[in-house]
């Protein structure tokens, strides 16, 4: 029996080393090549550990930490699709749960259900802990952004109303006063880089 486990669980944990090949829109802070789903799960993660005294209402870490080590991994099959890219947030979610089921599938049954409410409970953003992860899970692109004179935002022909609308809203819901932080740079950074038509 412990060895169907471990063999369930070794299968699972091998098949989400392909996360480190999912290629992201968001560049390192240092600008020297894209990050990968891999890379920006790990780094949310830290960022949320690093940040929870700023969270809205109060929310217990280690289920965020939990959350945002396993948002990412339907990337394995769905790929990343960013929030400024063009794509049908129907079908994604379609593709998504699909993903949710095989990979999350790998595990032994107790392992499955948790980790997949868990992930049902990021991706529905109702719970203190998952507004929490969401406005998180948004910010790390964001600080990216920022520490390469807009990184990608050029490339997605963002505006500030776009960010706002996509980013801004969900940030704001569960971590107000990082937003708030932010916000002044990324001002100062449309500001600078919009030329009046």
């Amino acid at each position: 029996m412990s060895n169907t486990r471990i063999n369930a669980q070794l299968a699972f944990l091998t098949e989400v080393d392909k996360l480190k090949s999912v290629v992201r829109g968001t560049t390192l802070c240092d600008g020297s090549r894209k990050e990968n789903s891999g890379e920006h799960s790990w780094h949310i993660a830290l960022y949320a550990l690093v940040m929870a005294e700023h969270a809205n209402r109060p929310v217990n870490i280690d289920r965020v930490i939990k959350m945002l080590l396993i948002h990412d991994i339907v990337e394995i099959d769905a790929g990343d699709n960013p929030i400024h890219g063009n794509h049908d947030p129907v079908e994604m979610a379609r593709i998504e749960e699909k993903a949710a089921d095989r990979i999350f599938g790998l595990l032994p049954e107790d392992q499955r259900k948790a980790f997949r409410t868990l992930w049902e409970e990021f991706e529905a953003a109702e719970t203190d802990d998952a507004i929490f992860a969401k406005s998180i899970d948004r910010v790390q692109p964001v600080v990216s952004n920022l520490a390469t004179d807009g990184g990608s935002w050029p490339e997605y022909n963002v505006t500030a109303e776009q960010l706002q609308t996509r980013v801004g809203v969900k940030v704001q819901k569960g971590a107000p006063a990082i937003w708030e932080a932010l916000k002044a740079r990324i001002d100062r950074w449309f500001a600078e880089h919009t030329t009046a038509s």
